[in-house]
């Protein structure tokens, strides 16, 4: 990073799961927020206001992106923030972005199936050699004797990782979501049952998404709860391989709460 901008910046970790992002700082107080390799469509989720101002975009001699964006000064959401009228309405700013569709199509990115992540998360499970542990082979069967209700469904640009820490507000007051790397090309209902099962009470589901602009339905419940559970079952495999346990055993008993809320439909 040090060669990118020169010896008269100070470039220290900025922390996060990847351990490729960095603060640098120089003697006239400027700040920014670099990222190797960042998603090639934040130009245009800056230009939306959704993330912080892109500076400028280098590339390195071994192939490498280097992005800087303006640091900023702010703080995430708390969990009770999540609740605010500003979540749902950037949520559903993104997921009904024409531009932000189209740009992602563009860069040759393809929608993923249900059928896909099923087999992506069968395929982990079976790498960690817990495929066969009860608690696994529940949630596969149930996701498997499901899917067809999540098929054929509209995509849209999901986020894929709505965690309160992602969301973040500026001293202007002004919502970000940021960290935009597991973006894909989904089913809404991928990003709306993070938000939903984590965020809003049961009882604000319908006022919270006719803000959104959908209606409540069954349909769109089981749609919910199967992308809920195979979220869960991704955040646990996640975890489990990182030998983060503690948070593992979290996901872990999210997905044994789920088994209480599988609906007929």
């Amino acid at each position: 990073m040090e060669q990118v901008l020169g010896s008269d910046w100070l470039i220290t970790p900025a922390g996060g799961s990847s351990g490729e992002a960095y603060l640098a700082e120089n003697s006239d107080q400027q700040k920014l927020f670099l990222k190797r390799n960042s998603s090639p469509f934040l130009a245009i989720l800056s230009a939306e206001g959704i993330v912080p101002k892109l500076v400028w975009t280098k590339r390195l001699a071994d192939g490498d992106v280097i992005t800087a964006q303006k640091w900023l000064e702010g703080r995430v959401l708390t969990k009770p923030e999540m609740q605010q009228d500003d979540v749902v309405q950037l949520i559903s700013k993104i997921h009904h972005s024409s531009e932000i569709l189209h740009l992602f199509m563009r860069m040759g990115k393809k929608p993923l199936e249900p059928w896909h992540l099923l087999v992506n998360l069968h395929e982990k499970s079976k790498k960690l050699s817990i495929s066969e542990t009860s608690i696994v082979k529940q949630t596969v069967q149930f996701l498997t004797n499901h899917i067809s209700i999540v098929e054929n469904h509209k995509k849209v640009v999901c986020h894929a990782d709505l965690n309160h820490e992602n969301w973040l507000l500026g001293e202007d007051d002004h919502l970000y979501l940021i960290d935009w790397d597991n973006a894909v090309l989904a089913d809404p209902a991928m990003d709306l049952s993070m938000l939903l099962y984590h965020y809003i009470p049961r009882s604000n589901w319908e006022q919270w998404l006719g803000q959104y602009g959908i209606q409540l339905n069954d349909h769109l419940l089981a749609r919910c709860q199967w992308y809920m559970t195979a979220q869960s079952l991704s955040f646990y495999l996640w975890h489990l391989e990182r030998g983060d346990d503690e948070e593992a055993e979290k996901w872990k008993q999210q997905l044994t709460s789920n088994q209480q809320l599988f609906i007929k439909y």
